[in-house]
Parts: structure tokens; C-alpha cells; sequence
């Protein structure tokens, strides 16, 4: 009798990361993830489609859904600011007729960089992501729209839209100095730095550690197939 191959993944799962510029998702085994665009009006009903368009008569079995918005109890308790209505009280499950994993997606990217100690996860993209994760533990935290300069917030400075404002140079130094402020104020051990921008920093401030938007696929695997992974 034949061995089932180790690449071949007796449960599938389907692992979603939406941002505020794209919808990625990958199917265990795949070599290649799909996307598509998100964007401010983007509804869970619409990502729904758009995945199961594209995964017509594709066979999975369960899925880790990462989207940027607090969750509690595998519910968002407020829509995303980057992206439309409805998050709140989507039933995932129903749409999709699979388990369903949901998660912010800073926290799913967290647990696919992790490498142990007390780690600080940053995402770079359209907003700004955070969350920990200390001996397994992960601590999705909320640090985009706190106040940090001139009354705006952190994400203001460090987002995309503080990227386009600033220029490169001066937002290399925004960077570096939350970089700073925060790692110093949660104790990180080391900081990962992800998200679409992270490839636009020509140096790395003290501590940090280049970050990759795969490792959100990472993630979502571990959520299901590492139950050492807890969220609190």
C-alpha cells in the first residue's frame, strides 16, 4: 500500500487575507496564490464571490479568514476603515459552507512571522497593522488611530496615505522612530516589519526583521494545524 505523500494535505484549507488594496488567498498545496482587488467599497459579500468565482469546482475543507478590523470571538466588532459595510455581522461560515477561521490580519501574518520570544508585528500597507505574539499567545492590538503627531494618528504618519504625504525620506524616518516608540513600549524581544510598503525601506531600524506577505498564508495554516497558536 501506497503512502499518502506529505504534500498532499488530507484536510485543505483555504487561507484569505484581505487588505485594503487586494484580496489574496491561497489553497493549501498550491504553489501559487489568486487575487483580486478590494478596496473602500469592497462588502464580505462581494470577497465571498470574487473567491468562489475563482475556485469554481475546487475541493477544500476548511478556512482562516484575515481582514483589518478587531475580531472578538471570531467576530469583527467594527467594518474596517479601508474597506465597505457589513463586516460585523457576516456569517462566513453560511456564505462559504465551511468552517471558518476569522482573525485580523495583522495577528494572521503575526503567527506566519513568528519565531519565538515576545515578537511586535507591523504591517505596512494601505493602513497600518499590529498585534504580538509571545510564547504562542497572539495579542492582536490596535495601534493604527492612536494619537501620535500634529493630531493624527500613527497610521496617518507610518499608512500609505503618510507615504504619499511625507515622500520617501521623511517617511523612512516616521517609520523607524514608531518602530521605536512602540517596540519600547510593549518590551519586543524583535519587531517583523510586513505589509505592501516594508520592500519600500532601504535601511531597518534597530531590531526589526524584514517581514513577507506570504507568511500570512503561513498563518492561517498554523491556526488550524498547530493548536499551540491561542488567541485570547
Amino acid at each position: 500500500m501506497s503512502a499518502t505523500p506529505e504534500s498532499v494535505p488530507t484536510q485543505r484549507t483555504l487561507v484569505i487575507d484581505v487588505g485594503g488594496t487586494n484580496v489574496k488567498f491561497l489553497l493549501e498545496g498550491d504553489a501559487e496564490s489568486k487575487r483580486f482587488p478590494s478596496g473602500p467599497t469592497l462588502t464580505p459579500a462581494a470577497m465571498v464571490s470574487g473567491v468562489r468565482d475563482q475556485l469554481a469546482g475546487v475541493a477544500f475543507d476548511r478556512i482562516t479568514i484575515g481582514f483589518p478590523a478587531p475580531i472578538v470571538g471570531g467576530k469583527a466588532t467594527r467594518d474596517p476603515v479601508n474597506l465597505g459595510a457589513g463586516w460585523t455581522d457576516f456569517d462566513f461560515e453560511t456564505a462559504f459552507e465551511k468552517p471558518v477561521r476569522v482573525i485580523n490580519d495583522a495577528a494572521l501574518q503575526a503567527i506566519g512571522s513568528y519565531d519565538g520570544g515576545k515578537m511586535l508585528f507591523l504591517g505596512l500597507g494601505t493602513g497600518l497593522g499590529s498585534a504580538m505574539v509571545i510564547d504562542h499567545v497572539v495579542l492582536p492590538l490596535e495601534f493604527a488611530h492612536l494619537p501620535y503627531r500634529k493630531k493624527q494618528t500613527y497610521e496617518d504618519f507610518v499608512g500609505h496615505r503618510g507615504l504619499e504625504r511625507l515622500g520617501k525620506k521623511k517617511w523612512h524616518e516616521a517609520v523607524a522612530d514608531v518602530v521605536d516608540r512602540l517596540s519600547t513600549a510593549v518590551v519586543a524581544d524583535y519587531v517583523v516589519l510586513g505589509g505592501g510598503n516594508a520592500k519600500k525601506l532601504k535601511s531597518w531600524p534597530e531590531k526589526a526583521r524584514k517581514g513577507d506577505n506570504a507568511h500570512a498564508f503561513t498563518g492561517g495554516l498554523r491556526l488550524w494545524s498547530e493548536p499551540r497558536y491561542r488567541l485570547p
